[in-house]
């Protein structure tokens, strides 16, 4: 269930776009010096994006992982600069997919999208 899920995700549920978008992002990202960490978060978000269901995305402090000094005002500078926006666009993308039926599914994966959003760096996709 969870290959034809992300299967359709990726194809009409907004994951390719998604992925790309992120793609984009984190190779915008590598341009800069100060940028190549938020980069890194976002070719990982990336892989999330495109393939999100049976997928979780948690703090590396929970899978035994050492977080980089600094990552709290790292992510505090992303919701700044481009984590308000990627929400949004989540969030909108949700609702506008929960507003069908078949959609709904969907919209959840937009919703957990929105909140990597808010915090991506230090954060490692596991399965459920």
């Amino acid at each position: 269930m969870v290959l034809i899920l992300n299967i359709l995700w990726f194809i009409f549920g907004g994951g390719f776009l998604a992925w790309l978008l992120w793609v984009l992002l984190g190779g915008l990202l590598f341009i800069t010096v100060i940028g190549i960490p938020f980069g890194y978060a976002a070719f990982r978000i990336a892989g999330f994006a495109a393939f999100p269901f049976g997928k979780e995305l948690v703090d590396a402090r929970l899978i035994d992982e050492k977080r980089i000094v600094g990552t709290s005002l790292a992510n505090f500078l992303w919701i700044i600069l481009a984590g308000i926006w990627l929400a949004v666009s989540h969030i909108i993308a949700g609702i506008s997919l929960c507003l069908t039926i078949i959609g709904i599914p969907f919209g959840f994966a937009h919703f957990r999208l929105a909140g990597v959003c808010f915090a991506p760096l230090g954060k490692k996709a596991v399965p459920r």
